[in-house]
């Protein structure tokens, strides 16, 4: 099976080359359902400087056939306000690509797929997508767009105009792919494409994302970026490790102090001094005298 590189190096150093936006074509379709086109690429915040944030995370802003913006980001390391950051980021471009003065009607409508290899939330799918609705607190129904409304704006749905999310989670997928889109998760889960795999994008991996197509210095310079990811991964995993232990010490020390705050209870109705209590509990006389 041959060695492919990884998805958020190519987003860096090769998807950027129009030639291979077949590729970023190819997992859009796959995930949004309809055939996607890439016009353009914006400026956005990816190839940063920073030691941390470049091995970190890349992103990309991509602008389809239809004018619509499509945030793509990639990141690496466990971030716990993430769900935030996804608002952020999609605000930014909302506020950002409309001119002072336009009317609302010409706010950009903004696809945001983040592809994450950390435990993002508490789910058991490794796909999520999210949009905005309106629906009665009396009747549940849904708040829908005038005949007029889907004339102006052509949608069908008020959700259109909101924008939507869309969260990989790949590290979470370990089964065998059989669809379009987990071809791609094990894609960007593994660097590996199996034999029958055919999701849209995948036939362009396999032609312009090998390894071995790589310069040595750049071979060189992706397997230095390998190293990283791992050293970072290895951090997170320390981290955590070391969290567990300390928290398991935690409540450890915690236990004991209620044990002994029990017991010095037990013998203040019993009638000892706080004297007595403190010899037999290690307990401070203020902390006895709470009990």
């Amino acid at each position: 099976m041959a060695n492919y590189i990884r998805f958020d190096w190519a987003m860096k150093r090769l998807l950027r080359n129009k030639a291979n936006f077949s590729v970023l074509e190819g997992l859009l379709t796959t995930l949004l359902g309809e055939n996607i086109t890439i016009r353009d690429l914006l400026e956005s915040e990816s190839n940063q400087e920073e030691e941390f944030d470049k091995y970190n995370r890349v992103d990309m802003l991509a602008v389809n056939s239809r004018g619509e913006l499509i945030l793509i980001e990639v990141q690496n390391n466990n971030e716990y306000a993430y769900f935030q950051r996804m608002l952020f980021g999609t605000s930014k471009l909302v506020t950002q690509y409309i001119n002072r003065g336009e009317s609302y009607e010409k706010v950009r409508k903004v696809y945001s797929v983040n592809i994450v290899y950390f435990s993002l939330g508490h789910g058991k799918d490794f796909v999520y997508h999210g949009k905005t609705e309106f629906r009665g607190i009396h009747e549940n129904d849904l708040l829908e767009l005038t005949p007029f409304q889907r004339q102006t704006f052509n949608v069908d749905e008020v959700s259109q105009l909101y924008p939507e999310y869309y969260i990989l989670k790949v590290n979470d997928f370990n089964k065998v792919a059989k669809t379009p889109l987990e071809e791609w998760i094990y894609y960007l889960n593994t660097g590996n494409i199996s034999d029958t795999a055919h999701a849209p994008g995948l036939a362009e991996v396999r032609e312009r994302l090998k390894v071995d197509n790589m310069t040595q210095g750049e071979r060189n310079a992706y397997y230095r970026h390998l190293d990283n990811i791992v050293i970072l991964r290895d951090n997170i995993y320390t981290e955590r490790a070391e969290g567990r232990a300390e928290g398991r010490a935690e409540g450890i020390n915690i236990g004991e102090q209620n044990k002994a705050s029990e017991i010095a209870r037990k013998l203040k109705q019993k009638g000892y001094t706080i004297v007595e209590i403190t010899e037999l509990t290690g307990l401070s006389p203020d902390d006895i005298a709470s009990v």
